[in-house]
């Protein structure tokens, strides 16, 4: 019988637990715990990292896991290195199931930055109301440029305030909607929005908000990824599982 690990975090990850599940596919949803309070999911759930390449090899062995899918964020480039590298090792096949990028369309005023770094030295200057769309886990990155006024949006509360000298915080979970992301980002004034080429439809309210207002964007782009096969829905994934099984890969 297929045993699938799915290493997620990504409401897409979630989509795929549900839809294995229903199959009666036997799966394992693995989460790296960067989130206090995850979702409740129809398969069994890990929480926690597998100690790089050769730890991960050696679960995939030890589990008997037949399938892998990299259901992470676009942005957790480590993560998915290493499963493509220990995937390999135990000779498993892998799919990385990742959303569309956002590109630009009429109205936006996008400029582009290749990292993190990149995105604080662009901060330099007056001051500005900026919202960081980046989660919590960033945040500290810009101290660096404590002279602007930062709206942060967080999924769980912090265990200590940001260290941001000026800053709005709000405690909300997704998917959120363009009206209101407009509503929120007028009550700030917010003037800049920072953040990362995601992809997909459940984080793009700020960017249609961001249009409407005529707000500047300064979009992180993905990092690079080593190759691998690529999908952009649960059916695809589905369908590759079929045939992978089909051919007894």
């Amino acid at each position: 019988m297929p045993h699938l690990l799915i290493l997620g975090g990504t409401t897409e990850a979630s989509a795929l637990a549900a839809a294995v599940a229903a199959r009666g596919v036997r799966a394992t949803l693995s989460y790296a715990g960067r989130t206090a309070h995850p979702r409740a999911q129809p398969v069994p759930v890990r929480v926690g990292g597998f100690g790089g390449v050769a730890g991960l090899a050696a679960w995939l062995r030890a589990e008997q896991v037949t399938h892998v899918v990299d259901a992470t964020h676009p942005f957790a480039a480590q993560i998915s290195a290493n499963a493509v590298a220990a995937a390999a090792q135990a000779s498993v096949p892998i799919i990385a199931l990742t959303r569309p990028p956002w590109h630009a369309g009429a109205g936006d005023r996008w400029t582009h930055v290749a990292d993190l770094d990149a995105a604080v030295a662009a901060l330099d200057g007056p001051p500005r109301r900026v919202m960081l769309a980046l989660g919590r886990m960033h945040v500290e990155r810009f101290t660096a440029r404590p002279q602007h006024h930062y709206l942060l949006r967080f999924v769980d509360a912090p265990e200590r305030a940001p260290a941001l000298p000026h800053h709005r915080l709000v405690i909300d979970r997704g998917p959120f909607t363009a009206a209101a992301d407009q509503r929120l980002l007028q009550a700030h004034g917010t003037e800049l929005i920072v953040c990362k080429n995601a992809g997909g439809d459940g984080a793009a309210a700020k960017l249609v908000a961001a249009r409407a207002l005529g707000l500047a964007v300064l979009m992180i782009d993905r990092p690079a990824l080593p190759p691998r096969r690529t999908c952009e829905s649960v059916p695809a994934v589905l369908d590759w599982l079929d045939h992978a099984t089909d051919r007894g890969v």
